[in-house]
């Protein structure tokens, strides 16, 4: 859950200039006093009721072949009705689904899919994965809408928002949009917060990043793009709280709030960030980087020109900007489906483990897995690839999966869920000290692209760490670690108990898009060499009871969001965010949002606090600099470089 808080009036203001350049006939939106600073309890779907039909049965695909039932491919003979009717039957079962099992990947075969007269409009709701089959976003068209929309407390109109759009996606497809009516006509709308990506992915037309149609106040908490392209519409971001950006195509971009990233994007805002940004009359909180360090696409499925499907590997990046298919397509190579071992429900650990022990890759189709042993990733290379969201359990206190110290493993589009037996982390990146710099490494690095992690939530658990990645010259690209705030076990600081969210304790490490919330000790912990993070998210835990139960030393009130440790002399830093709700009503306070060792080597560039709600707050931004955020001063409180 998202910890509401108030909008400044300039990104109302911009969203007033907003409708201007997009053309849209849309109202400035304001953020209410009477709803700011609270935490949704309640999120119902009263727009989903506006906007699909009524919930009902979704039946078994007879296209999945043996990617399986909740693998929908659809192609541009079917008739569009028939496809509507299935696009429709699933969102009406999902945009509500928060903490259900069910779990859906839907395909589009190159082709155009609906037309300016006839366009195909749906929406994507929980565990559902839409993306397109051909080698590059243009082979395949969606003339129409492929849409998230706001969800409304109890059916209220007036509590009306996105922060709760998690575990969906959108990649490797073309959207010209068009069709809606009145407000939402011809704009695409992909109002989402965390895990909730957007890759490969071609807009042509206006697209928005929040729901400014269906009630208010419309918040939204962050979300991540990459390797897309946007034409004819600037983006719309509205009440994004904070967003990046990578290695896309930009045709303009409105406001900001609190943290805006932008990595290797042309057409993308000038750095503007500053001590007064996300403040009333502040400059935009925008970072730019020109270019991306290090960078390497997820895997994706396409389908050959025999019509089989395989699964594509782009290449790695480095110095990279704009999309990877612009020119001609992405650098890489494919591997056959024969390649790959088919995971199911009805497959055991046991079988996964003697596939990667004959050298195989594994694909997991859409599923709840318990997952009783470890499944051990063993030879370099190896890919694991999720649709639509597979969700592995640990069920005996083990680590869920790991890998061993070998170059070019990619983990992409899974779920890790924590057991009710402690695991002591879920996933597990192994590495030795030294390899960093080599060169097998350095081409050809490991990436965890898209890869979330719940303690609690749809299941009550516990897990001392979410994810340790130990494994040199890795990626983290789109990693959410979230302790729940809301649903099974959570509310208590002694329910779903976990210490850590992510530990990085390999050197040359690079993470985009990572997010770590309400863990109750170290939230995130880095402590290899020559680490680059660029976008990081953090709330402090919410139940926190008394400040005795917080305490990193006998001095040092509550822990960090983001700890660098002191064996660390290289590091850098960008847009990164901390901010505190704690709702017990108690004086809860924070030393500092970031701690890291006072050396000329570890630097961090535009990073922010911000008291959203509730008691207390966090006392500096780093090391006891920077402003305290509390009731009195809401923040933001900025840093533009430190030290």
């Amino acid at each position: 859950m998202r910890a509401l808080s108030v909008l400044h009036s300039s990104w109302t203001r911009s969203l007033a200039v907003v409708v201007t350049v997009a053309g849209l006939a849309v109202m400035p939106l304001t953020a209410s006093a009477a709803t700011a600073g609270k935490a949704v309890t309640s999120v119902g779907s009263a727009a989903t009721q506006a906007k699909t039909t009524s919930s009902s049965t979704v039946a078994a695909s007879t296209t999945g072949g043996v990617l399986g039932s909740n693998v929908y491919i659809f192609d541009p003979s079917m008739s569009q009705a028939s496809i509507q009717s299935t696009l429709d039957a699933i969102a009406a079962q999902q945009v509500p689904n928060q903490f259900g099992t069910q779990r859906y990947a839907l395909l589009f075969e190159p082709g155009t899919y609906g037309s300016a007269a006839d366009p195909l409009v749906f929406q994507v709701g929980y565990y559902t994965s839409v993306a397109g089959l051909g080698k590059n976003p243009g082979d395949t068209t969606i003339v129409g809408q492929v849409d998230t929309f706001n969800q409304c407390t109890d059916g209220d109109q007036s509590q009306c928002y996105a922060l709760e759009n998690f575990w969906r996606s959108m990649s490797n497809l073309t959207i010209d949009a068009a069709g809606g009516s009145g407000c939402t006509a011809n704009t695409e709308f992909w109002a989402v917060s965390q895990a909730a990506p957007m890759r490969r992915v071609a807009v042509n037309g206006n697209v928005t990043l929040m729901d400014y149609c269906d009630g208010s106040p419309d918040y939204a908490s962050g979300g991540f793009i990459a390797d897309s392209s946007f034409t004819g519409g600037t983006v719309i971001n509205g009440s994004q709280q904070q967003y990046i950006t990578r290695n896309s195509s930009l045709d303009g971009w409105t406001n900001g709030v609190w943290n805006q990233v932008f990595c290797g994007d042309s057409g993308a805002p000038a750095q503007s960030f500053s001590a007064t940004s996300g403040l009333s009359n502040g400059t935009a909180p925008y970072t730019t980087l020109a270019t991306c360090p290090t960078t390497r696409e997820e895997p994706y499925l396409y389908t050959d020109s025999s019509g089989n499907l395989e699964v594509f590997i782009p290449s790695a990046q480095t110095n990279s900007s704009g999309t990877t298919w612009s020119n001609g397509g992405t650098a890489g190579y494919s591997l056959p489906l024969s390649r790959f071992f088919i995971v199911q429900q009805s497959t055991t650990v046991h079988q996964m483990n003697a596939a990667l022990a004959r050298g195989l890759n594994l694909l997991f189709t859409p599923g709840v897995y318990d997952v009783p042993s470890t499944i051990h990733i063993l030879y370099p290379d190896t890919k694991v690839i999720g649709l639509g969201f597979p969700t592995l359990i640990p069920t005996n206190g083990n680590v869920t999966m790991d890998a061993t110290a070998v170059p070019g493993v990619n983990i992409s589009g899974l779920i890790f869920d924590a057991g009710t037996e402690s695991s002591p982390t879920l996933l597990d990146l192994h590495g030795i000290r030294g390899l960093a710099g080599l060169s097998v490494y350095k081409t050809d690095p490991t990436s965890v692209d898209d890869v979330f992690f719940r303690v609690g939530g749809a299941t009550a658990g516990t897990a001392k760490t979410a994810f340790a990645d130990d494994a040199s010259d890795s990626i983290i690209d789109d990693v959410w670690a979230w302790r729940a705030d809301h649903g099974a076990g959570a509310g208590t600081w002694t329910g779903d108990q976990a210490d850590t969210g992510v530990t990085v304790g390999g050197d040359d490490v690079t993470a985009y898009g990572l997010a770590v919330e309400h863990f109750q000790k170290y939230e995130t912990v880095w402590s290899g060499q020559n680490g680059t993070v660029i976008f990081f998210q953090n709330e402090n835990p919410y139940e926190v009871p008394n400040q005795a139960s917080w305490m990193a030393t006998p001095t040092q009130n509550g822990y960090p969001g983001f700890y660098v440790t002191n064996r660390v002399t290289s590091f850098q830093g960008y847009g990164m965010g901390v901010y505190s709700y704690f709702d017990q009503g108690v004086a809860i306070e924070s030393s500092m949002a970031f701690e890291a060792p006072d050396t000329p080597g570890v630097q961090f560039h535009d990073i922010l606090t911000r008291f959203l709600n509730g008691s207390g707050g966090i006392q500096s931004v780093i090391n006891g600099t920077g402003a305290a955020v509390d009731s009195d001063f809401n923040g933001p409180a900025d840093l533009v470089s430190y030290p």
